[in-house]
């Protein structure tokens, strides 16, 4: 697999997560209820720029204490991030059924960025906000956590699921205050453009409506421009 290079992800980060959304639509890979996490992951900070990268994948749990074998887990995991080729993301679930330990906080959020990782989509919880923030780290999140309770690895480099999103190891991912969207492999090297065409498509609704000024909107402009913005949208 050819992974995006750091310009080709920086590119990527200039559009939000509902426009990545848009411009995949254009390529009818899946369906359009497919693809992204439910509102149960929510970003923590809001004001994060847009984050793209490839899926660095483990499972935890804390309810119970880990083991040496769960700590040989963690050293794998820091490793898949490492040896990734490109930008990674920790992308991680909470096996418990009500998430009772953070794994994130301010030393994880240390060891990750000294790991070229700078955010995670969790269907866990995340706590020490204020050190995180000041970091730069991103964190996507189900909730926010006091403890760490007996947090452990359980598993790594397999797929996992975050908000009914199934994301796999390598996978490239794009999340920002909205959530996180998937990006099949095969069209990674296409989306950039294909943002740019989603985006102009809109321009003829906009444009309509940001014109009159105050005056009454006509519903028969109203049905043109959402006629060309379809037709543009579908080119």
């Amino acid at each position: 697999m050819k992974y995006l290079d750091a310009k080709q992800l920086d590119e990527l980060a200039k559009f939000d997560t509902p426009t990545v959304c848009n411009a995949l639509e254009r390529f009818n890979l899946r369906p359009k209820t497919e693809g992204f996490t439910s509102a149960l992951i929510r970003s923590i900070f809001s004001d994060r720029k847009p984050m793209v990268g490839y899926a660095c994948t483990a499972k935890i749990s804390a309810m119970e204490p880990g083991t040496k074998a769960n700590e040989e887990i963690l050293y794998q995991y820091y490793q898949s991030l490492k040896d990734c080729p490109s930008r990674p993301i920790a992308v991680i679930e909470d096996l418990d059924e009500e998430s009772v330990g953070s794994f994130w906080g301010e030393v994880q959020t240390t060891i990750h960025m000294a790991l070229g990782c700078n955010g995670v989509i969790t269907s866990g919880g995340v706590r020490d906000l204020d050190e995180a923030y000041g970091l730069g780290f991103t964190y996507l999140a189900k909730s926010v956590l006091v403890s760490h309770a007996y947090i452990h690895m359980e598993e790594t480099n397999t797929p996992v699921t975050i908000g009914g999103l199934l994301v796999r190891p390598g996978d490239l991912l794009h999340a920002d205050k909205h959530g996180a969207v998937l990006i099949p492999h095969e069209v990674a090297f296409e989306l950039a453009d294909a943002c740019v065409k989603i985006a102009a498509a809109e321009m003829p609704v906009l444009n309509g409506c940001r014109a009159l000024e105050g005056k009454p909107l006509d519903i028969e402009d109203l049905k043109i421009w959402r006629s060309e913005m379809a037709a543009l949208r579908s080119k």
